[in-house]
């Protein structure tokens, strides 16, 4: 079996300005959550994946700025919800890291991982905890979140509620059991 490596990425000096220009329109879309006009875009042809120089995708941008329209209208297009940026953050975290539950919502429906945990272990759980977000909290609970996990450096949903001075979030997670 012969193993092909991936495409390194272009060299940013040949693509076409023209390309790039019509690429952060597509972004901006994202931003700006034009649902309507991100399905066209998708529908014609452009990679629901597409990134940005930061790794950031379409659902990604479109979560990070609450755009469950939007969310929806790309993963229904056959976006990833898991992809994650060059930081390892996914788009759940993002979502859980604004406060944004339905698109939380959207993203688990669409098969997102609960836990959403970037490449230190930090779970969208950790995240939720850390700000205060208590519904947020129950909702990827409710979703199979692990409101014992530990990230690399051993630090728990309770441990970053504490670190934070999140109360709310500390005693929710305490009548769970954590």
């Amino acid at each position: 079996m012969t193993v092909h490596p991936e495409p390194s990425p272009a060299d940013p000096s040949k693509i076409d300005p023209e390309l790039v220009e019509l690429a952060q329109q597509v972004f901006d879309l994202a931003r700006r959550g034009d649902a309507t006009m991100l399905a066209a875009v998708i529908e014609k042809g452009a990679p629901p994946n597409l990134r940005n120089d930061k790794g950031d995708s379409l659902v990604m941008l479109a979560s990070y700025h609450g755009h469950v329209d939007a969310v929806r209208a790309l993963l229904e297009r056959g976006a990833d919800p898991n992809l994650r940026n060059d930081n390892g953050q996914t788009p759940i975290a993002g979502a859980a890291f604004k406060g944004f539950d339905a698109v939380i919502e959207t993203l688990l429906a669409h098969g997102a991982d609960v836990e959403g945990a970037s490449p230190d272990g930090r779970t969208a759980l950790m995240v939720a905890a850390m700000f205060n977000r208590t519904a947020i909290m129950e909702l990827l609970i409710a979703h199979g979140a692990n409101p014992n996990a530990r990230d690399a450096n051993g630090v728990s949903a309770m441990d970053a509620a504490g670190r934070m001075g999140a109360g709310d979030a500390q005693a929710r997670l305490k009548e769970l059991g954590s």
